[in-house]
């Protein structure tokens, strides 16, 4: 196994907790249903919501890239046990190219913030980019 990339995003759980009390379509636009389902059964869900939404962007730091080259709900940060990835759309593209397998997530809060680091590892050597995606 080999490390492709490293990310790591920190989140205030009351930021989060205000842009979706204000902004409804932040959880759609922002998170999986299985996301929300997960966060909203408890009974302060901003927290689940910061670790995740600091979780996607770790993954997307780990891959090399940002919001802009892959939608929010394309990655999937599990809850109910230890934290998986589940990558779909561009980002599942991205790791192809890359040469990733597995993208490994710990998550960590404290009152205020919601901490999270990951690993792109990979097996292969990854698909050289195309012209396109060289100049991106």
């Amino acid at each position: 196994m080999r490390i492709i990339g490293l990310g790591v995003d920190l989140a205030d759980i009351d930021r989060v907790e205000a842009v979706y009390r204000k902004y409804p379509r932040f959880l759609e636009r922002c998170f999986t249903p299985h996301e929300r389902e997960y966060a909203l059964r408890f009974a302060n869900p901003a927290r689940r919501l910061a670790a995740r939404f600091a979780g996607k962007e770790a993954v997307m730091k780990s891959m090399g890239v940002g919001w802009r080259r892959i939608r929010w709900t394309d990655i999937e940060i599990t809850g109910g046990g230890p934290p998986r990835v589940r990558l779909s759309g561009n980002a599942a593209r991205r790791a192809e190219m890359l040469g990733v397998t597995d993208v490994l997530v710990t998550i960590t809060h404290t009152d205020t913030s919601a901490l999270v680091m990951a690993v792109a590892v990979g097996e292969h050597e990854p698909i050289p980019p195309s012209p396109q995606e060289h100049r991106a």
